[in-house]
């Protein structure tokens, strides 16, 4: 589904979870939200990026929902199921130290590996590339998602899921893409913080 006339889309990484250091796919942790002056420079931030937001859309996951409602405080979030991070299988909640070496692989051999009862970056980039494809199909809107969501969306854009792996993703940060007639995409800034 295309839209008729360009729609920007405003990808928002969420905040630091509370299970930093652990692979956290599904694992449903809250997030570590700015206070304060700095939360209040994230909304400013935010605002100055987007506007007023018009629609809200959140993956299910609790660090997304909290980040959402922080920053958007009053607004209406929808879900979407889609937009859940990698399911990383009988990898998620291992610390960094105990993940296996797996070798030198290839952005695309990364990109269609399957943790052990898990899903791909590439099964992600399907499921999420649809769901962004539809939210900008509707217009406008701010995206609170994960940093696999994030890079597929930068994969849609690049016209190769793949390469979306090659980007960092920071917590709270934005991504802007443009979904273009035609089925296009482009992307206008990444990995822009909201926080100092």
């Amino acid at each position: 589904m295309a839209p008729p006339v360009a729609a920007d889309i405003i990808l928002i990484r969420h905040a630091p979870s509370c299970g930093a250091g652990r692979l956290a796919g599904r694992l449903d942790i809250p997030a570590q939200l700015p206070e304060g002056e700095a939360l209040a420079l994230a909304r400013r931030r935010l605002t100055a990026l987007a506007g007023v937001p018009g629609r809200v859309v959140s993956s299910p996951a609790r660090r997304c929902r909290e980040s959402a409602a922080a920053l958007c405080p009053g607004a209406a979030v929808m879900q979407d199921a889609r937009l859940w991070e990698q399911d990383f299988g009988e990898w998620e909640g291992l610390e960094s130290a105990a993940l296996p070496d797996l070798g030198p692989l290839s952005r695309e051999e990364t990109a269609a590996f399957h943790p052990p009862g898990g899903e791909s970056f590439l099964d992600l980039a399907a499921r999420a590339g649809a769901a962004l494809a539809e939210i900008a199909a509707s217009g406008p809107a701010l995206i609170f998602a994960h940093a696999g969501t994030v890079r597929a969306g930068l994969g849609l854009a690049l016209g190769h899921a793949p390469l979306g792996l090659a980007f960092e993703i920071a917590p709270l940060s934005a991504t802007l893409l443009r979904a273009l007639p035609g089925g296009r995409w482009s992307a206008g800034f990444v990995n822009l913080s909201l926080i100092a």
